[in-house]
């Protein structure tokens, strides 16, 4: 990661406000949360400014999303974080931000769904809503989403590292094994590319009163195979949520195991952020561990 040099603050937003959108200048600035690639402040009652801090790629994917979010969100059942305003580049901060609405909620990796069936129905809605034909000028998922077989190097170092660490027991390991090699040999994707959230987990995805109310941050939208996205199934829904989900999003059994194999992935790379975040090294949050520990588990455990 690599941090901004210069400090974000509460003056700093307002500053900017007042250089390039000065009818916003006014209104009430406090710090919302500091994300991997974004620091995110509240603006107000229903608005946000989101600024890169960290990552050389987050200018690109705010204006990935300044570009490409407002044609998705009017046909998307769960609010999301809709760009308002571009900021240019100055010298007082010499990087794009936007202007955002606010989404209320609860970020999942700090307060879990807990309703099985009204979170299942509302993030079956949302990925049906989401998962259409994307365009031939739609962005690729930067090895996201492909063929699963690309990341056998990676599955095997993660889960080398997560055993040796402790973070992954050994009589879970062959287990997790099993999963990834019935998700490389199932038949690949023969159908159109989809748009994808590209980084649906339970840090971007927000709920109140036990159900998820909202989803943020969608920096790596991209298109290509739903498994993708399907692989956060096991980190969100609360126990007994799956078969609610899958009564209401239908999709097929190869999509279904590629996306278990993503799942291990992406649950070992989880671990270790989190882990880095508990010894205070950067690069993720401590809460990230739980959601991650939940879906090797239940992969760990099924048929």
């Amino acid at each position: 990661m690599t941090h901004s040099e210069i400090e974000i603050t509460a003056e700093l937003v307002r500053a900017l406000l007042r250089d390039q959108h000065p009818d916003l200048a006014d209104r009430p600035v406090e710090l919302g949360a500091r994300g991997w690639d974004n620091q995110l402040w509240r603006l107000g009652e229903d608005l946000a400014v989101r600024l890169p801090w960290a990552t050389d790629s987050a200018d690109d994917l705010l204006l990935k999303e300044y570009a490409r979010l407002p044609g998705l969100a009017p046909r998307l059942p769960l609010p999301v974080p809709v760009p308002q305003r571009l900021g240019a580049p100055s010298v007082r901060f010499p990087r794009p931000w936007l202007v955002t609405t606010w989404v209320p909620g609860e970020p999942a990796d700090r307060a879990p769904a807990t309703e099985p069936a009204d979170s299942a129905a509302a993030l079956a809605g949302f990925l049906t809503a989401l998962h259409r034909p994307a365009p031939a000028d739609a962005p690729a998922g930067r090895g996201r989403g492909g063929p699963l077989s690309a990341s056998a190097d990676a599955f095997a170092d993660r889960l080398a590292s997560a055993t040796a660490l402790g973070l992954v027991p050994d009589s879970a390991a062959d287990a997790l094994r099993a999963v990834w090699a019935d998700a490389v040999a199932a038949p690949v994707r023969n159908g159109p590319a989809l748009w994808l959230h590209g980084d649906l987990h339970a840090a971007n995805v927000l709920t109140a009163q036990g159900t998820f109310c909202g989803v943020v941050d969608f920096g790596d939208l991209f298109a290509g195979d739903p498994a993708w996205d399907l692989s956060a199934l096991w980190f969100l829904l609360p126990d007994g949520g799956a078969e609610h989900f899958h009564a209401a999003y239908r999709t097929d059994p190869a999509t279904l195991r590629r996306a278990r194999g993503w799942a291990v992935l992406r649950a070992l790379v989880l671990l270790h952020l989190a882990d880095n975040g508990r010894r205070g090294l950067p690069g993720g949050q401590p809460t990230w561990g739980p959601p991650a520990e939940l879906a090797l588990r239940r992969l760990a455990a099924a048929d």
